[in-house]
């Protein structure tokens, strides 16, 4: 059996679940690899077969999305010549997180395709999201559109949807608290970040910044350039993670058993809806960085609760679950 994995490449999190997610599709043939973006750090440990420009935002500096860079990186002759050119029909199975590219060239060469992701959640109504109707939702039905989807949130709001993939790094780490914070806040650059966290001298800062190569520290906060192991390791030793609204980092931590503090990126309803589902949760979560942070900081920091989560690992059973049900073999794809 040939598969197709393909990859969206900006942020971390979909990098971080392929990284889970690859070996095991590797046991069930011949797996070839497809990513497209630009804006992720961290990298798969595997040979890529295709390496696409896709179709990404950048972040800002300033807690969301920079606009100009973002206009200024796209390449739309690029992507529909890409879309165009995709040899697909090779494949007996093609799995999609969140990747545009192989989603419309599935559609225009009439093969159906499986998302494996977190953002095809969003196929449920029962998907937490704000009340108020967002053009974004757009988004979930057509930047990347599959036939079938398999999804993943902080709860099962539906049947296809199932609880995070804590990777195996992850799940075999041996958690204690040193009592520093860890942050990722990649919509903020390291001055912004500074300036707020060392007006909370009362615990260490350890910042991990998409802008940095080298490490510094500033009084009580450290500045680290983006590794999986550095991270991991601060993450598994922090009393708590101070983060956006992604999914995969809160998921991670909150399995970790440590307090989690969220800022959704603005402008990004994604990140809206995961951080009103935390919350729902129980994890506290702030607009913006604004002057009167370092109080939600220090409130966060004061508060002891700690949220239960039950995140069993399944992902093995899923993978499984969706290849026996959706290769072209199976009377399904007919």
């Amino acid at each position: 059996m040939k598969i197709l994995f393909a990859i969206q490449g900006t942020g971390n999190g979909h990098i971080s679940r392929a990284r889970e997610i690859v070996p095991l599709l590797q046991q069930y043939g011949e797996l070839d690899l497809l990513v497209s973006g630009t804006e992720a750090e961290v990298s798969l440990p595997h040979p890529l077969k295709y390496q696409k420009h896709g179709f990404s935002f950048v972040f800002g500096k300033r807690g969301g999305v920079d606009k100009w860079a973002t206009y200024k990186l796209m390449n739309l002759p690029q992507l529909w010549k890409d879309v165009h050119s995709l040899p697909l029909k090779q494949y007996d199975l093609i799995i999609n997180d969140f990747e545009p590219v192989s989603a419309w060239a599935c559609r225009v060469q009439k093969l159906p395709s499986v998302s494996l992701s977190h953002q095809c959640s969003f196929v449920s109504p029962k998907t937490p999201r704000p009340n108020k109707w967002n053009y974004a939702e757009w988004l979930f039905d057509y930047y990347s559109p599959t036939t079938y989807h398999v999804g993943f949130h902080f709860e099962r709001y539906a049947d296809f949807i199932h609880t995070p993939v804590i990777r195996s790094d992850i799940r075999r780490l041996q958690p204690q608290n040193l009592g520093h914070y860890t942050v990722y806040l990649p919509a903020y650059d390291d001055k912004t970040l500074i300036r707020y966290l060392s007006q909370v001298k009362s615990v260490q800062w350890q910042v991990f910044s998409k802008r940095q190569k080298t490490p510094y520290q500033t009084g009580n906060v450290q500045v680290l350039p983006i590794s999986n192991e550095g991270f991991n390791t601060s993450m598994a030793n922090c009393e708590g993670l101070l983060t956006g609204g992604g999914f995969e980092g809160p998921a991670e931590a909150l399995y970790l058993q440590k307090k989690v503090l969220m800022i959704p990126m603005k402008g990004q309803y994604e990140q809206q809806c995961n951080a009103l589902a935390a919350s729902r949760m129980g994890v506290p979560v702030v607009e913006e960085i604004n002057p009167y942070f370092a109080n939600h900081l220090n409130r966060w920091i004061e508060d002891d609760k700690q949220i239960q989560v039950d995140f069993p690992d399944e992902t093995a059973a899923i993978v499984d679950k969706l290849v026996k049900q959706y290769a072209r073999s199976q009377a399904v794809w007919a």
